[in-house]
């Protein structure tokens, strides 16, 4: 006769599932950054190395918080990755300038995760970036990937080509869902996913959902 209760049983059978789960996700992040850096290997040997050595304390953290998420999306545990509704159209037509000045001039933080709207060739996403520099005085800031905004969500910089266009968006539960899930918009609408890079999934388990109403 055995000697484990029942719910001794249930937490036994409840850690089981939470192992294999925790074992397809940091799987399906490994492929898919292994899969990214194979694409865009950086030419400095030393570069690479310290990426590869840093990817299982990075995928491991995020397959972690990717289990214990209090966030109001859900989780693929199949292709490790954020999955909600999608907008019929791109969250960008609701960006308001002002809002965004009055937003930024007030909250702005440093490592904040934030969206930018990104319109490459016709083909719309909401990337998740951070802030990293803060001038007040001079009305912008600085984001680590994409550069220099005004605060009313203008870019300042050069696009990479003319048919290019960025707008930092204020860091809402509409659009960061959309940047967490990968969303994309073409002409015809809706599009297919993109997946996340491992820098902006690391980033999303830093927003604050809490904060956000509805």
């Amino acid at each position: 006769m055995s000697d484990t209760s029942p719910q001794q049983q249930v937490d036994i059978f409840a850690n089981d599932n939470r192992q294999r789960h925790f074992a397809e996700l940091c799987n399906a992040l490994y492929e898919r950054e292994l899969y990214a850096l194979g694409k865009k290997a950086p030419n400095n040997i030393k570069l690479l190395q310290r990426r590869l050595s840093g990817l299982p304390y990075h995928i491991k953290n995020a397959a972690e918080y990717l289990l214990d998420h209090t966030a109001p999306i859900e989780v693929d545990i199949h292709n490790g990755s954020w999955q909600a509704k999608q907008s019929a159209k791109c969250v960008v037509q609701k960006h308001n300038s002002e809002k965004s000045q009055s937003w930024f001039h007030s909250h702005a933080s440093m490592g904040l995760p934030v969206p930018v709207y990104v319109n490459d060739m016709g083909i719309e996403s909401i990337e998740l970036d951070s802030i990293d520099r803060i001038e007040q005085d001079s009305h912008r800031l600085h984001v680590n990937k994409h550069g220099w905004f005004h605060l009313d969500g203008s870019f300042e910089g050069e696009p990479s080509h003319p048919h290019q266009k960025k707008v930092l968006l204020l860091p809402n539960k509409l659009n960061l869902t959309a940047a967490c899930c990968g969303h994309t918009w073409n002409h015809k609408g809706k599009s297919v996913p993109r997946a996340l890079s491992l820098r902006e999934l690391l980033l999303s388990t830093k927003i604050n959902w809490k904060t956000f109403k509805g």
